[in-house]
């Protein structure tokens, strides 16, 4: 059951299952709807990340969780972006190329889902049924999305929206795996999913791509910030790549060899003279065929250098600061991503929590105005996520009064609107709230009328 995704976690006892099954509800708040449990955390907030991911294959969890390395001095703890031994993983045994779980940044509780750089060796066994049929060991690339992974991913959004848990994403993927199988197998199904479970997401989402990480074709459709951009927020370190097609992709597409030879005409003044000589008619046939060979001599020896100024040409518009430029994500250092995460959480957390309450004050009211509301009520630098969040903490009351003044003009509009479509029935309502009342409290209300209050 672990190995097909039907058990989330595995235990050895029975006592070792209890404790698992508390880990995992410390996680989740104690009522739909409610604040989620925030515990004091052994590993400060305020500490950079010490573990970077490196080029080529590594395991997800060691800077999901930090990991031990082994030095000339003995063993050293390289920290990692959650909470020193917080994150708690699960199915673990089923779809290996995605890694999901839930863990703590600074004492917060959020869900997490990461993605396997390494290959992994699927194994199908053999239908007992079928005499014929023989075990199957499957290779999966790393960073990529097959079927199953991608509806493990989709099915973790969908469980940690219900559990009212913020989401990390660590994007590093490539795009969706295309081949015949993959198709009978529902990918491009499992992959809409995802879309699916973040479009209809509640609590702020941050979408990371990681140091030496990319984010490629499908796999940036699916996590566009623009799937839901009133809780979605995508951020970039300074050596992460991020684009629809890889560089080798748009120069084979937009910088085809007439371009490119075009480009050597442009540039290069002694192509350009050899062209010139190989098309004039006035010259010899030997003349024109000797400028031939050595124009392309010439095309042989610059295309090298032409293709790989073309490849850095397109690669810089991949990298964070044009991703920045262009609004589609923001940059944040890897070393001091717990700092700013931490931060960022707290301020969207107080946020939602303020616009939630400012919605059940005034329902009519959509989502954006909320937000509108709310900033022009909060007296705190905008730029500043911990200037905000603490605002936010210590002004509770500002906005739960406000939140009051707003109910009650949501409630004399709803008067008025039931007047206007039913005039009779509102009176006949008046009067029977009007022989509830003690007399006191009519002298006081009709005091009130009486006075134009």
């Amino acid at each position: 059951m672990y190995k097909n995704g039907v058990s989330h976690l595995t235990a050895d006892s029975d006592l070792d299952g209890a404790l698992q099954i508390m880990q995992w509800l410390s996680y989740v708040p104690d009522r739909k709807g409610k604040a989620i449990p925030i515990f004091p955390s052994g590993d400060t907030w305020d500490r950079p990340i010490s573990y970077c991911p490196p080029k080529g294959p590594y395991d997800p969890r060691w800077f999901i969780e930090g990991k031990m390395e082994e030095t000339d001095a003995g063993e050293q703890w390289l920290s990692g972006f959650f909470d020193k031994g917080s994150f708690q993983e699960t199915l673990g045994g089923w779809a290996q190329t995605v890694v999901i779980g839930r863990a703590r940044l600074g004492g917060i509780p959020m869900g997490c889902i990461a993605v396997e750089t390494r290959t992994i060796e699927r194994i199908v066994p053999a239908d007992p049924a079928n005499p014929a049929s023989v075990e199957q060991r499957l290779m999966e690339a790393g960073q990529v999305w097959y079927p199953n992974s991608a509806y493990k991913t989709a099915q973790a959004i969908f469980d940690m929206n219900r559990e009212g848990l913020p989401l990390m994403i660590f994007a590093n993927w490539r795009g969706f795996s295309g081949g015949q199988q993959d198709m009978y197998d529902e990918v491009l199904k499992q992959g809409a999913k995802i879309v699916d479970g973040l479009s209809a997401y509640k609590q702020p989402v941050f979408v990371y791509i990681v140091p030496n990480g990319e984010l490629r074709g499908g796999a940036w459709v699916v996590l566009d910030p623009s799937i839901n951009p009133d809780h979605m927020e995508m951020y970039a370190d300074k050596d992460s790549r991020g684009g629809v097609l890889e560089p080798e992709g748009i120069v084979e597409i937009k910088y085809r060899k007439d371009k490119v030879l075009a480009t050597m005409a442009r540039l290069d003044s002694e192509y350009a003279s050899l062209k010139t000589a190989a098309e004039d008619k006035s010259k010899s046939t030997e003349e024109q065929g000797s400028a031939k060979e050595k124009l392309s001599a010439r095309e042989q020896h610059l295309w090298p250098t032409y293709q790989q100024i073309a490849l850095l040409y397109s690669d810089l518009h991949d990298r964070a600061g044009r991703m920045e430029a262009k609004g589609c994500a923001t940059t944040a250092d890897w070393p001091e991503a717990r700092r700013h995460f931490y931060w960022r959480l707290r301020r969207r957390l107080n946020e939602s929590h303020m616009v939630n309450k400012l919605g059940s004050a005034h329902p009519n009211m959509s989502y954006a105005e909320r937000v509108q509301v709310l900033a022009s009520l909060v007296e705190a630098d905008p730029t500043s996520d911990t200037a905000v969040a603490q605002w936010i903490e210590s002004h509770t009351d500002v906005v739960s009064q406000y939140a009051g003044e707003l109910k009650s003009q949501y409630i004399a509009d709803k008067i008025v609107e039931f007047a206007e479509s039913d005039r009779d029935g509102t009176l006949a309502g008046f009067a029977r709230i009007m022989e509830s009342l003690s007399a006191e409290d009519r002298a006081q209300l009709v005091q009130r009328f009486s006075s134009g209050e």
